[in-house]
Parts: C-alpha cells; sequence; structure tokens
C-alpha cells in the first residue's frame, strides 16, 4: 500500500496484527491512510487488536535488562492524527455493536468448526463465479466485505454472489445477487453488504 507501509504489511485474510509489528511512522500520511484502511478489516476479523513496533525509535532508557533495548513510537489509536483517530475511533464502535453478532459466530465456530471469515464459495458454493473472487469475503453468514488493498484507493469492484439480495449499510441501496459493481470507498468507509437484509448495526443510527 504505499512507501508509508512496513513491509509486512499486507493485508493477508485472518492476519489480528493491525498495521504489521515492524515498521510505520505514526506521522506519515501514507501510513495514516494505510493503518484507517487497516483497522476497517480488522473490525472484520474474529481477533481485533493493535500491536507493533512503529517508527522512529527510541533511545534505550537504561543499561541493564529490558532498559537496554530500543522502544518504538507512540502506537495508540489517538497516535496516527486527528482524522484517522475520529475514523478508528467510530470503527471501535461498530466492533462494540457488532459484539453479539460475532459473540454467535465464535460459538458456531466452537461448536461446529465453522469459520468466522470464509470465502465466498463456502456460502455460494453453487455460484460458479463465487469460487474465483480471492479479495473479498463472508464474515459469518450476514456480512460481504470487501477490503481497500491499494493506497489512494476510493472506489472498486464487488462481486455479490447469486442466491441472495445485499444492500450497501451506508447508502441502504439494495441489489439483486449475481452481479459486479463498482462500489465508492472514501477513506472513512470500507465496501460492506448485508445479504438479504440483515438488521447489523453497521452505522449508528
Amino acid at each position: 500500500m504505499g512507501k508509508g507501509c512496513p513491509a509486512n504489511s499486507c493485508f493477508v485474510y485472518g492476519n489480528r496484527r493491525l498495521g504489521g509489528f515492524h515498521g510505520g511512522n505514526p506521522e506519515d500520511p501514507s501510513f495514516q491512510e494505510c493503518i484507517i484502511r487497516w483497522f476497517q478489516y480488522g473490525v472484520f476479523c474474529p481477533v481485533f487488536r493493535l500491536h507493533g513496533d512503529r517508527l522512529p525509535s527510541q533511545k534505550p532508557i537504561g543499561t541493564t535488562g529490558g532498559g537496554q533495548c530500543p522502544s518504538g513510537a507512540a502506537n495508540e489509536v489517538w497516535s496516527y492524527g486527528e482524522e484517522a483517530y475520529e475514523i478508528i475511533k467510530d470503527l471501535l464502535h461498530v466492533r462494540e455493536r457488532l459484539r453479539p453478532y460475532i459473540t454467535g459466530l465464535m460459538k458456531e465456530a466452537h461448536v461446529k468448526g465453522t469459520p468466522p471469515m470464509r470465502p465466498l464459495f463456502y456460502d455460494f458454493h453453487e455460484d460458479e463465479h463465487a469460487w474465483e473472487v480471492d479479495d473479498q469475503y463472508m464474515f459469518g453468514p450476514d456480512i460481504l466485505v470487501a477490503p481497500i488493498l491499494k493506497e489512494g484507493e476510493r472506489s472498486r469492484p464487488v462481486y455479490l454472489p447469486k442466491g441472495a439480495d445485499w444492500s450497501n449499510p451506508y447508502s441502504g441501496q439494495s441489489f439483486e445477487g449475481g452481479q459486479q459493481i463498482t462500489v465508492d470507498a472514501p477513506l472513512k468507509q470500507i465496501p460492506l453488504f448485508l445479504k438479504n437484509g440483515a438488521d447489523l448495526p453497521i452505522v449508528h443510527r
């Protein structure tokens, strides 16, 4: 996602270390965009946490024990600038509102082995095109997630699988499955769709 992202900051499904571990300067606008997009993705992962060793490194505070080690830069959610903080703060609230839904997913994973995150073909195996999509996933049975993977990207194509109707939680628009559409993705939004009118509190009302 550009020069501001650390080398290990690719969006790999299932990665719960938001922002990568090594690298990334909280004051770099490029990394600020990266961390926002990463948080958006992380909301819809089973485990959701910020973790990492940011730049620039700080001088050791001592000469013995752990004090000999340099410390990373600030890495709290408010460390990435005001715009990023406001967006991340809203995402924390989304995650909290989805707690009952996520709890249900984790119980099902425990009892039945059903993966909380799954490729489209898991739920839509009769849709041949769903087997070809590798940059979207379902988070549980009701939320289709289409992460933003490139720096500066403000829209992206999204495939809506056959066999369901899909609604955009931000706009309220509904779409029939079995088609690809272009979806707006301003910095504050990750493209999402809810299946068959699922009533989930993505947007605070």
